[in-house]
């Protein structure tokens, strides 16, 4: 794992992996957004793992290995009477085969149970009896940190998957349960095309989908999903020992499934090592036969007393532990490289091979990212290539089988390709590992362009979408974004292929589109790094543009680079350079102001006006929010008079928390600061 030339058994390369756990651990469980493969973190934490067996002196009250999952991220705090522990990770049959001979050395007559290890979001439920002697959810929340989760109580309540009410035996009025929430693989794929559809971030995985529905102030989202939850564990009983309900697990796990009607985890029960592996994987062998995503094995032994009496660690318990799998991996033959040109002229190598059925679902393409990543596996068009899934969601090429290649198989060399859709050589810009179509007149190009340009953030031209988009560059009616304020000179074409009704829509709204302010005019040219946010800064910051779109086609990237604009990289005033001192920016800047498109930068209505409902106030944005994307939340606010931080402090008014909020959530409610969705944002307006 060593790539920083320190000895592996040094404190500063022990150091060196356990800063690596803890970000790529906040990652995943603060923002829903993981950063590396699961096998990845797990041979990390294997390794940490290894060397505090060999230097325990290492080992400090915030090591990965002390702490469980991630901090308190959203909601109210809840204490768990329990902790949620985490398991021990094991990788082999012999680590198995270790931990079951270590217990029946002291335990002879103990049993175990398997069951599968769903990849979902852990949850504490507690019922309580009821007065009319059936128990109901009081609270449900989450394993935050193992000791202090967050209360998601009003989103699992609306789940239809748990029951509304629980039968309880004679004795006990309160039974705290453990649980995993996870989504389907059918109802992550809908969700995702859900998202696609409203222009919105995709998820990366069911995981990542049903955390980030949990999080929702609005409990229908999570119901709408349609998130299930599987029990896999009694935590207590009446506040006390889980035993009083029964004394085995497995008899717990019966009475939920028959007599409370909960979905249980599937598990077989063993007494020997022997029925132990073959039940893992026998798992193992037929976890991408089931609707739902799983990554291991747990193994826990039945006896409740004998739990008790082998106790816990700092961060799991010494009665169970979990039996990862690798990810899968299958080789197939590459066909093709294909090659494909966006935006930017940016193009990209993508692989095309024989289907292979991969984690699950059927897999014949994969992208291959740049020349340099083709180049170091020396990926031929011929050879045996071996895919795996990262994190089971994205297929990627690890590795060529050099033994299968064909004597006829040439190395392929990405800089001698042209771009697949003008024919025009293809070259890196300004040192980029990227190649680029050196066409400006590429359709491809054109296509994606102005695609970008009538999108809703940046023109909003309402009606032109990307089939409409590539009909009329088809049909050269079009050959830049520009050229849509000339479009109404030339319909003919255009009305034959879509009617005058639907022609004359798209029409008005190219006109009205003409209005937008000078941000979003410059953010939808689309040139490389110049988004939102760079070209509001250059308005807003740089008293050499005036404010105007017009100006700042006169200048030089030197006089931008005087006004020292916070958060500017080199790479953002080499995109500048690149932009300020060709001519087709000028030319296109012309263009609008010849169409008479708006190229001023005017303050959003409001900002000024003490008066405004959000005068005075200082707001943080964070998260995906139900319509708005940033950029327009931060209009919305400075147009009532409010102003956009990006960073929470004392002095932040309001955070604004979309879905997947991450990190900036934490902060807000460790100082403070009042929390509001979106539509809180707008009652306060109103």
């Amino acid at each position: 794992m060593s790539n920083n030339n320190l000895p592996i058994s040094s404190k500063e390369y022990y150091n060196s992996l356990c800063a690596k756990a803890k970000e790529w651990s906040a990652a995943y469980y603060e923002q829903d957004a993981p950063v590396v493969t699961d096998e990845e973190y797990d041979s990390v934490m294997h390794e940490i793992r290894n060397i505090e067996a060999a230097h325990p002196e290492f080992v400090t009250a915030d090591s990965p290995t002390q702490v469980v999952g991630g901090k308190r991220v959203l909601g109210i705090p809840v204490e768990h009477r329990v902790p949620m522990l985490s398991l021990l990770d094991v990788f082999s049959d012999d680590e198995v085969r270790s931990f079951v001979d270590s217990v029946k050395a002291e335990y002879s007559d103990v049993t175990f149970s398997v069951e599968r290890k769903i990849d979902g979001l852990s949850l504490s439920l507690v019922y309580e009896r009821s007065d009319d002697g059936l128990a109901y959810l009081t609270q449900a929340s989450t394993r935050g940190d193992g000791h202090v989760g967050e209360d998601v109580t009003a989103n699992v309540a609306a789940l239809t998957c748990l029951p509304r009410s629980i039968e309880l035996p004679k004795g006990i009025g309160k039974i705290e349960l453990r649980g995993e929430c996870y989504m389907s693989e059918k109802d992550f794929e809908a969700a995702n095309a859900k998202q696609a559809e409203a222009g919105k971030k995709l998820f990366a995985n069911p995981r990542n989908c049903a955390a980030g529905s949990l999080r929702q102030a609005d409990p229908s989202i999570a119901r709408e999903r349609n998130l299930q939850v599987f029990v896999f564990n009694v935590q207590s009983v009446n506040n006390g020992d889980a035993a009083q309900f029964s004394p085995y697990h497995c008899d717990q796990l019966n009475y939920l499934r028959d007599i409370c009607g909960f979905k249980t985890t599937y598990y077989a029960h063993c007494n020997d090592i022997d029925s132990i592996l073959a039940a893992i994987h026998d798992i193992e062998e037929k976890r991408y036969d089931i609707d739902y995503p799983i990554d291991g094995a747990v193994i826990k032994v039945d006896e409740l007393s004998i739990r008790q009496k082998m106790g816990e660690r700092t961060k799991t318990p010494k009665w169970a532990i979990a039996y990862k799998y690798p990810a899968e991996e299958k080789g197939t033959v590459l066909r093709n490289i294909q090659l494909q040109t966006g935006r930017t002229g940016r193009v990209t190598p993508v692989a095309v091979f024989d289907p292979i059925q991969l984690a699950g679902t059927r897999v014949e393409r994969a992208t291959l990212n740049n020349a340099n990543f083709i180049k170091t596996l020396d990926i031929r068009i011929g050879d045996t290539i071996v895919l795996h899934k990262s994190g089971d969601i994205i297929p990627k090429i690890t590795m060529v089988e050099l033994e299968k290649r064909p004597t006829d198989a040439v190395p392929y060399d990405m800089a001698k390709q042209v771009c697949p859709v003008c024919g025009a050589p293809i070259a890196p810009v300004n040192g980029s590992v990227d190649l680029y179509c050196t066409n400006d007149a590429c359709p491809a190009k054109t296509v994606n362009r102005v695609i970008h340009f009538a999108s809703k953030p940046c023109m909003d031209i309402k009606g032109l979408g990307p089939q409409m988009i590539q009909f009329l560059v088809d049909n050269k009616l079009i050959e830049s974004p520009v050229d849509l304020y000339k479009l109404y000179m030339n319909t003919t074409k255009f009305v034959d292929m879509y009617g005058k009704k639907v022609v004359d829509k798209v029409l008005d709204s190219i006109e009205k589109s003409k209005s937008q302010n000078a941000d979003r005019v410059l953010k939808a040219l689309g040139y490389r790094l110049i988004g939102g946010h760079v070209a509001r800064a250059l308005f807003t910051q740089c008293k050499a543009t005036n404010g105007s779109l017009l100006t700042l086609s006169t200048l030089n990237v030197d006089t931008i680079k005087e006004c020292d604009i916070p958060g500017f990289s080199d790479a953002i005033y080499a995109a500048l350079d690149v932009m300020l001192s060709g001519p087709e920016f000028k030319q296109e800047i012309a263009a609008l102001r010849y169409a008479g498109v708006n190229l001023d930068y005017h303050t959003p209505t409001g900002a000024n006006d003490e008066s405004a409902p959000l005068s005075g106030k200082t707001f943080v944005i964070t998260g995906t929010l139900p319509s708005m994307s940033r950029d327009e939340a931060k209009t919305y606010i400075e147009a009532h008079g409010g102003k956009v931080s990006g960073s929470v402090s004392k002095k932040t008014s309001y955070l604004v928390a979309g879905e997947a909020a991450g990190s900036k959530l934490d902060k807000a409610n460790a100082l403070g600061v009042p929390v509001l969705s979106e539509d809180d944002l707008k009652a306060l307006c109103q």
